[in-house]
């Protein structure tokens, strides 16, 4: 079967059967395509007969708010690597006077709307009579999808029921649970429309969008018929987040929430603003009508409810959605679906794709390792040098530069004078530091001296690595970025840590106060700095073991990126 970048998957299944057609459908769907899933909701449209199938209007239900929520949670456990995006164009309470056609007949999309990835496919699980029916539908389906968006001119069309009937025999059904359910969607109350509201609210750090956020906004914009207003997390409130480093910027996230809701619901009004206390717009807006939370964040709701009390203004109506368990969850994991779980699967991943160093020899391969002090990056080094790398310490070699003789120590004993020698004439790293404490001109003197003679020693190392036939190098360096030595490896991989833990580390190694500690750090590089000239992120927070599934994740990954290196240089390999 071919595979397409994107497609849109028409259902056309009952709102109450199709609970229960979702993950078979979604595997079958992820089979044809890789990258974006649009999916349109027609329940009850009939494809097999010979009239055009016209795009009507779906009014918002009760079923409607559980099967969006149901849908993106079959998709993260089934086909998590697809971006699906639930469309919401041709789902409204009441037609507007501008989408009545000639003769009054209602036109949900009086032009096919233009969605920001071009779809290549259109599929469906209409259930076919017969194997003579397939051409009509495809056709059909062709059609409808084109009356709907904007498609590649060749759109190709894939009738899934032939593969959901296997699918489906194949699934254990639990006919207890089923039958309760419908009889629950069967319901008059679950039948009727949900009341809709002209302004809404909903808050959030909205990193990297998974199906708990998509669930959020797809609900938000069912309950939105004007106005859907957006806060997302900026700087004093991301401090306390996980793994706050790899939160992505906040104009790349506005840039992603952006697109997703203009392909969602485009007759919306958005405003995407940055939130930098807990309540933002939401306790100072008058026309708000509507905040959406989560069993999480009720709390919150009920706040901002207090705080708009104390302003004078009308409490917002609480609308609450469940929150998606995550069926991959790992130990060190929420079991909800979470930003703070899909930035922990990033570590040992590669982030971003290494620069071509052409002047640099294919092996060994280079691996610049840095990191706070208490970042247990030394730690890293030496788990890496377990499953084969030389490790190359350049906190030895600095050592090694202070030696009595070498250029480097006649050098700083002629800048910084005697007084910085012990009895035997070697120099006193302590009395050294008092000096250049706190005085960035003294300290640059210093470094100026010392780090370009580390460097030779770095290379003098490595050259001796390359003769020995070593495939694998990793310079372990806290001043790799600050000393420029990015120039002498092929990645950058970053030991991160949370601050409050690497004072602690450092305090409980080194035996100096939690003030010293706190110091010690804020002369060093901040950890988002060092993330963004970072090809591999690892942290050391948590038990020994995740650290070193962590490694060898990325030390795995490694030997993948070294042989395909290795043919781009010689085909033959």
């Amino acid at each position: 079967m071919s595979m397409f970048s994107t497609g849109i998957l028409v259902l056309t299944s009952p709102l109450h059967t199709l609970p229960f057609r979702l993950i078979p459908v979604l595997s079958t769907a992820a089979q044809v395509v890789e990258r974006t899933l649009y999916v349109h909701l027609h329940p009850g449209l009939n494809l097999g007969t010979s009239g055009q199938a016209r795009p009507v209007y779906i009014p918002p239900v009760g079923d409607m708010f559980k099967l969006i929520s149901r849908l993106y949670s079959n998709a993260a456990d089934v086909c998590g690597h697809l971006d699906v995006r639930v469309l919401l164009t041709n789902v409204r309470a009441q037609p507007s006077v501008t989408d009545l056609g000639s003769g009054g007949a209602v036109n949900p999309f009086p032009s096919p709307q233009i969605l920001s990835h071009c779809p290549e496919v259109v599929l469906t699980d209409f259930p076919l009579q017969d194997a003579g029916q397939s051409s009509l539908v495809s056709q059909c389906l062709q059609k409808y999808a084109g009356h709907c968006y904007v498609c590649t001119p060749g759109l190709r069309s894939v009738l899934l029921h032939p593969q959901l009937q296997e699918l489906e025999n194949s699934q254990p059904k639990d006919d207890e649970e089923k039958s309760e359910e419908q009889g629950e969607n069967r319901s008059k109350g679950q039948l009727e429309s949900v009341k809709t509201y002209s302004d809404v609210v909903v808050g959030g750090t909205f990193d990297r969008l998974h199906g708990a956020h998509k669930t959020l906004l797809n609900i938000s914009c069912l309950l939105a018929n004007r106005r859907f207003l957006i806060g997302v997390c900026d700087k004093e409130l991301l401090k306390k987040k996980a793994l706050k480093e790899l939160i992505e910027p906040y104009d790349r996230r506005v840039k992603k929430l952006q697109e997703f809701l203009q392909d969602v619901k485009p007759s919306l009004q958005y405003e995407i603003v940055p939130l930098n206390d807990p309540f933002g717009p939401s306790v100072s807006d008058p026309q708000l009508q509507c905040i959406v939370v989560s069993e999480e964040t009720m709390k919150g709701g009920e706040a901002v409810n207090r705080k708009r009390m104390e302003n004078g203004l009308p409490q917002l109506v609480l609308h609450c959605i469940q929150l998606i368990k995550d069926a991959h969850h790992t130990e060190i994991e929420e079991e909800k679906i979470s930003s703070s779980s899909l930035r922990s699967r990033l570590l040992g991943t590669l982030l971003a794709t290494p620069q071509s160093q052409s002047d640099m020899p294919p092996l060994p391969y280079i691996i610049g390792l840095t990191g706070g002090s208490g970042s247990g990056k030394s730690s890293i080094a030496r788990r890496l040098e377990a499953l084969g790398a030389i490790r190359i310490d350049s906190d030895q070699l600095g050592h090694e530069t202070y030696l009595p003789g070498t250029r480097a120590y006649l050098r700083v004993v002629q800048e910084f004078g005697m007084d910085i020698l012990n009895e035997d004439k070697t120099i006193n790293r302590r009395a050294l530091g008092r000096k250049v404490f706190g005085d960035k001109e003294r300290l640059k003197a210093l470094t100026d001296i010392v780090w370009p003679e580390i460097a030779l020693l770095v290379n003098k190392r490595i050259q001796q690595a390359r003769e020995e036939g070593k495939r694998v190098c990793v310079v372990d360096a806290a001043v790799l970025l600050e000393a420029g030595w990015e120039t002498l490896v092929h990645e950058v991989w970053v030991a991160l840590i949370p601050e409050e833990e690497a004072v602690r580390r450092i305090v409980e190694r080194d035996g100096v106060s939690a003030d010293d500690a706190q110091k010690r750090l804020q002369s060093q590089w901040p950890g988002h700095k060092q993330v963004q000239h970072a090809n591999v992120v690892l942290c050391t927070l948590w038990e020994p073991n995740v650290t070193q599934r962590q490694v060898q994740r990325a030390w795995s990954l490694l030997q993948q990126r070294i042989n395909q290196r290795l043919k781009e240089c010689d085909p033959a390999f």
